[in-house]
């Protein structure tokens, strides 16, 4: 019987406008060693990428593609090929990460002496070869999060730090809170547990979410250092860097009144979403003038 039919993991592959890094994520992601199905969910993309991988690789029964129709963002895309999915193991993999052959084979068996592990995520590298941010982190509280907006962890040591590359690499799978949403591969059984991704959230933070929805229903998140991913980060972020701050920002919003908010007062929370709302503000205008120097220049 085709291995086709009987996949271990599903590759879940959210496309928007990714240009010519889709077609090498998905024959990446088709080249693993062991059986997988791969479901891209197309949000509307008019960059060609789309028809790119339907003309190479449009013929392999191990591919479907969903096509929205329009930019639905990626919770909620995510959601619609999850909704799909058929293997015990579910990877999210954004179209700009590309996996080795073997990496999925090596990483599964790794998660065999983890079965409390209920996701995890791999070493995720830049381009040329330096860990990449947010790969291991905390879940931000308002604190954490404020030292990280404004830069100022260099000048107020001590404390919970929102990313961890500082910290050695360990050498093998630790329990972490956090990992890179850029590729994250989890248990069916636990997602059936905890619900798909929270679409209320359009771009940025459903990730971090998904982790605290885990955790609490007794599953740990696993940084895996000894699997490593190239992310050329942004291909689907490409458009207009203030929509996608925008959309940042919110997610930022909601997170906290989905998870913090209760904990502190209500005075506190309304600092909170007011600097939320002016950081976003300084960002817009930095992006505006900086447009006009260019313009001038």
């Amino acid at each position: 019987m085709s291995s086709d039919l009987h996949p271990q993991v599903s590759i879940l592959i959210v496309n928007y406008n990714a240009g010519e890094l889709l077609a090498e994520c998905v024959g990446a992601a088709l080249g693993q060693r062991l059986a997988v199905e791969v479901i891209l969910s197309d949000n509307g993309s008019v960059d060609g990428s789309l028809e790119r991988v339907r003309a190479r690789f449009g013929a392999d029964s191990r591919l479907r593609l969903i096509e929205n129709g329009a930019n639905l963002g990626f919770a909620a895309a995510t959601n619609r090929a999850l909704a799909l999915a058929r293997a015990p193991w579910v990877l999210c993999l954004n179209p700009d990460c590309l996996l080795e052959p073997e990496t999925l084979e090596r990483w599964l068996a790794l998660l065999d002496a983890h079965p409390e592990a209920g996701l995890s995520g791999p070493l995720v590298l830049d381009p040329d070869g330096r860990e990449q941010r947010a790969c291991r982190r905390v879940i931000p509280d308002p604190w954490v999060a404020l030292r990280s907006l404004l830069h100022l962890e260099s000048w107020l040591p001590g404390g919970r730090r929102m990313d961890l590359r500082d910290q050695p690499l360990p050498a093998g799978p630790v329990a972490v809170e956090a990992v890179s949403g850029s590729c994250m591969l989890a248990r069916r059984a636990a997602i059936e547990q905890v619900g798909p991704l929270d679409e209320g959230y359009f771009l940025h933070c459903e990730d971090l979410d998904w982790f605290v929805r885990f955790r609490a229903a007794g599953w740990t998140i696993l940084f895996v250092p000894n699997i490593a991913v190239i992310h050329h980060k942004g291909a689907c972020s490409g458009g207009d860097p203030l929509v996608v701050e925008r959309h940042k920002h919110r997610g930022m919003e909601r997170f906290y009144r989905k998870f913090l908010a209760a904990r502190y007062p209500r005075p506190f929370g309304w600092l909170v979403m007011l600097g939320i709302r002016a950081h976003f503000q300084l960002y817009r205008l930095r992006h505006l003038l900086s447009g006009c120097w260019r313009k001038r220049a």
